[in-house]
């Protein structure tokens, strides 16, 4: 096989790892193979991009639900803004929080602008995380709320594939 792919392979591979990694103990043999290419061809066209600056994170995405967490809620936090990096960092290393982000405001109706996502098997046990969160790092004063998820929507990574090359991975 090929040490090389060619573009076509290349777009095809793009719309591969969007759809995520298989499950598999090599992985990037399972798309070799579905490319008709070598491993080695799939792993360096990874790492060319990668080092060309297309990959910004490689990130895992659990079904939270399915597992039996289903009290899942957003912290929404109005930090002041000359202490929303350190506030965040902090809160993004703690125990518990699976995500913390900033965010723009929203003057007049939405004044929050650090974010944190929280999940857990109970609505008390998240409650009482984020009771131990705030007064921890001293934020229980700072306006907040706190939002649980009532519905669940598709999590998906970015999309780089054109769309020529949608229709040829899985035709």
């Amino acid at each position: 096989m090929n040490s090389v792919l060619n573009d076509l392979q290349a777009m095809q591979l793009r719309r591969l790892l969007e759809a995520g990694l298989p499950l598999a103990a090599r992985p990037y043999q399972v798309l070799a193979e579905r490319l008709g290419a070598s491993e080695d061809a799939v792993l360096e066209q990874v790492r060319l991009w990668n080092e060309s600056g297309l990959f910004r994170r490689v990130g895992l995405v659990i079904k939270h639900r399915a597992i039996g967490f289903r009290a899942n809620a957003m912290l929404v936090m109005d930090i002041p803004d000359e202490q929303v990096d350190e506030v965040g960092r902090k809160l993004g290393e703690a125990a518990g929080v699976n995500l913390c982000y900033q965010r723009p405001r929203r003057l007049p109706d939405w004044p929050y602008n650090l974010f944190c996502m929280v999940h857990g098997r109970e609505r008390q046990q998240v409650c009482q995380l984020i009771d131990a969160l705030l007064a921890e790092h001293g934020l229980s004063e700072v306006p907040h709320q706190l939002l649980f998820s009532t519905r669940a929507f598709k999590q998906c990574g970015g999309r780089f594939a054109p769309p020529a090359a949608l229709e040829l991975a899985h035709g």
